[in-house]
């Protein structure tokens, strides 16, 4: 039998916390699974260790892992996978799969466009727009964040579309006051808002002397539902594949 475990990030606004557990559930509301759950990965409860145990009391021989998470970093490359580890070796008859990151959707690059409409104010091809990250230490992440920005220039004509982030590597978002901007459009490439998003408006309006709109973040949208049931189901797959496999060669992927 299948499990699925979405696994958010967790946050100590709790909040957050209830926002991703709904907007899992309307996932779960679309995908056939009979045992699906949801975990955190810091912060929040339950972990992963503790639905993974739950999922093995209810029957399940067969676990996927579902990153709620927009880039593949550290998380998905070392944090994740690290868990899953250990699961496995208390675990050892389970056969384990992690899905993988939101990543470079063109779904997702639709959302930031209207939530850039949504703003009511006088947007044009040749505003600006300055797209804000989490940020993080890998350079993949960072390069695949670029690309987002480089896309929504592409599909919608802007004349510019900055990126900055909040934390780790890469050009920081306090930096992005030295400069002079016209007009700047500005979308936080987060799901869930929180604190963050208290950050941003709080340096935007220390920094008056800038004309800047500040848009709804990415958020739990329609389109990123689609996009996260889409990755479930293709982890779905796969797994099933890889059991397939194993059932008729007798071998493991």
């Amino acid at each position: 039998m299948q499990a699925l475990i979405y696994v958010a990030h967790g946050t100590r606004v709790e909040e957050g916390n209830k926002e991703a557990v709904a907007f899992v559930q309307r996932a779960m509301a679309r995908v056939d699974c009979s045992i699906q759950k949801i975990a955190f990965l810091e912060i929040a409860k339950p972990s992963i260790e503790r639905v993974v145990a739950q999922c093995v009391q209810e029957g399940a021989d067969n676990i996927v892992i579902v990153p709620l998470l927009l880039f593949k970093a550290q998380h998905l490359k070392e944090d994740i996978p690290s868990v899953v580890q250990q699961c496995q070796k208390v675990y050892p008859q389970i056969a384990f799969t992690i899905g993988r990151e939101f990543g470079i959707d063109r779904r997702l690059i639709t959302q930031v466009n209207e939530r850039l409409t949504e703003s009511g104010e006088n947007l044009t091809s040749h505003s600006e727009v300055l797209l804000i990250g989490r940020g993080s230490s890998d350079k993949a992440a960072i390069k695949a964040f670029r690309e987002v920005a480089t896309r929504l220039k592409l599909y919608y004509g802007f004349r510019k579309v900055h990126v900055r982030f909040l934390y780790g590597n890469g050009p920081k978002f306090e930096d992005f006051f030295k400069e002079q901007h016209g007009q700047v459009f500005v979308v936080p490439y987060l799901l869930f808002q929180g604190r963050l998003r208290h950050h941003i408006e709080r340096t935007i309006a220390a920094n008056k002397e800038h004309n800047m709109v500040i848009c709804d973040s990415l958020g739990y949208s329609d389109k990123v539902l689609e996009v996260l049931v889409e990755r479930t189901q293709y982890a779905q797959k796969r797994a099933l594949n890889r059991k397939n496999e194993v059932a008729h060669y007798g071998v493991s992927s």
